[in-house]
């Protein structure tokens, strides 16, 4: 089941698919629904389906699990290479708002945003195509035709129309990667990127929560990408039922991580994260188009 355990172990039931007119909307608080809910299925199925699966939950040495009523984390971060760390932090011991963290050094890792549009690949079909990735994660939002939402450059080729109001960008401009607002940005200096991807919401600016959100909001799995005070670039995943948009933003905003800037990437049944040096491998629900690949210099 290890070799195709994204296409045997998910398929694209009800429960895992999201509709196409949350699609259409493009509404990350309504798209981004879990296609596992607690309601549905026991914790028990829960875990047994991710083993099967090949989600790996075993905590690795750094790993934290706060006290309940603790917000701020410890520091906890473990070298797996050279520029790479890595951290797994469960809030109140809730392991199924588990954040899994790669933090990345940008003088010893480059980037390469990755677009496959109307032919979308599963984790394991992205790691055949990017054999030396040391680390993927999925990226931008997308329509049912499985065109990317917002702007994606590929090694210099832009497609898609940018966001310049709402959300973030991750770009590589001159061989140097930055996390930035987009409202903050100017379209030509955003077209002019080697390398970028989008979402929204923005959820840092300024080291400062950005995102608040209504009262109603919804527990889903998470992708998310920031830069740090020290210029690290950080990917951030929530693979089993994640935190809301809110509490995400406020987390990352009050945590010790230093983060700058940071965005919400697509997630929900695209979430998909890959960490080579570790045999870190959680395969999406859905295949996806987009990608953003790190590969060391």
């Amino acid at each position: 089941m290890a070799g195709n355990a994204q296409s045997v172990c998910w398929s694209r039931s009800a429960a895992a698919k999201r509709s196409v007119e949350l699609r259409q909307n493009s509404k990350p608080t309504r798209r981004l629904r879990d296609a596992v809910h607690v309601n549905r299925y026991s914790l028990l199925t829960l875990l047994l389906t991710l083993s099967a699966c090949n989600m790996q939950l075993r905590a690795l040495p750094g790993a934290i699990a706060e006290a309940p009523g603790t917000a701020v984390p410890r520091s906890g971060w473990t070298v797996i290479a050279p520029g790479l760390e890595w951290r797994e932090i469960a809030q109140d011991k809730d392991q199924l708002s588990q954040l899994k963290l790669l933090r990345i050094d940008p003088e010893r890792y480059f980037f390469r945003a990755r677009y496959s549009p109307a032919k979308p690949y599963s984790l394991a079909q992205w790691r055949a195509r990017e054999p030396e990735a040391a680390a993927i994660v999925n990226a931008n939002f997308f329509d049912p035709s499985y065109r990317a939402l917002g702007l994606v450059i590929s090694d210099g080729e832009g497609q898609g129309s940018p966001y310049l109001e709402r959300g973030g960008s991750f770009i590589v401009n001159n061989g140097r990667p930055a996390v930035r607002a987009n409202a903050s940005m100017s379209q030509r200096n955003l077209e002019s990127a080697e390398q970028a991807v989008q979402g929204f919401p923005l959820l840092v600016q300024n080291g400062e929560q950005a995102y608040f959100g209504g009262a109603k909001q919804e527990r889903a799995r998470r992708t998310a990408i920031a830069e740090d005070a020290a210029g690290n670039i950080l990917i951030i995943s929530a693979p089993l039922l994640g935190p809301t948009l809110g509490d995400l933003s406020a987390f990352l905003a009050e945590s010790d991580l230093e983060i700058e800037t940071a965005f919400n990437l697509d997630g929900g049944a695209s979430t998909l994260m890959a960490v080579a040096s570790i045999d870190y491998f959680q395969p999406s629900f859905d295949a996806v188009p987009v990608i953003l690949a790190v590969y060391k210099r």
